[in-house]
């Protein structure tokens, strides 16, 4: 098993343990610190959806940072486990709800509103073009994305990358919608 720590919050230097899987790439410490950093601290009443849950690094954060609601996504099977494991171990059941599904179908038949995506999906695959016309109707007004791409992004339908940056291989995003 592989593990990444929760770095901020009411469960921080928890550890969550997730298996190998296909495309799964933990978000790092330093880009989750930098990222916190960006949004503030205190994502208190929240509504999260990690779209791509993998090792929910970035969903349990921001449930440890006072979000009201996480929703993760996620398809396989093993991982999908390895979140719930994690969730019972942290005692995050009242503020996470853990999703077996695909993107698309989530996004496509979800009423639900948010005001944080966490979008990290596999790269090279062609999933950042077919999520974009979507999002729009499952974010509130001023929400935000987040966004792990191979490459730099400057916008994402009406949101504008307001912050970016590079580790590694991974560019990631804050970006806002223009109007806001």
């Amino acid at each position: 098993m592989n593990s990444v720590r929760i770095i901020g919050g009411q469960w921080r230097r928890r550890v969550l343990k997730f298996p190998d899987s296909e495309g799964l790439r933990p978000t790092p410490d330093r880009v989750r610190e930098t990222l916190f950093n960006w949004l503030g601290q205190d994502l208190d009443g929240w509504h999260c959806l990690d779209l791509f849950a993998g090792s929910g690094a970035l969903g349990f954060e921001a449930a440890s940072r006072g979000a009201a609601k996480v929703v993760m996504i996620e398809q396989a099977p093993r991982v999908l486990a390895a979140l719930h494991a994690n969730a019972e171990m942290i005692g995050a059941a009242s503020a996470v709800e853990i999703r077996r599904g695909d993107a698309i179908q989530y996004l496509s038949s979800t009423k639900v509103k948010f005001d944080l995506i966490f979008l990290d999906p596999p790269y090279n695959k062609g999933w950042i073009p077919r999520l974009e016309p979507l999002l729009p109707g499952v974010l509130n007004e001023g929400a935000v994305l987040y966004v792990e791409a191979e490459h730099e992004l400057e916008a994402l339908g009406e949101w504008r990358t307001v912050r970016h940056g590079k580790a590694g291989e991974v560019h990631f995003h804050l970006m806002r919608r223009a109007d806001v």
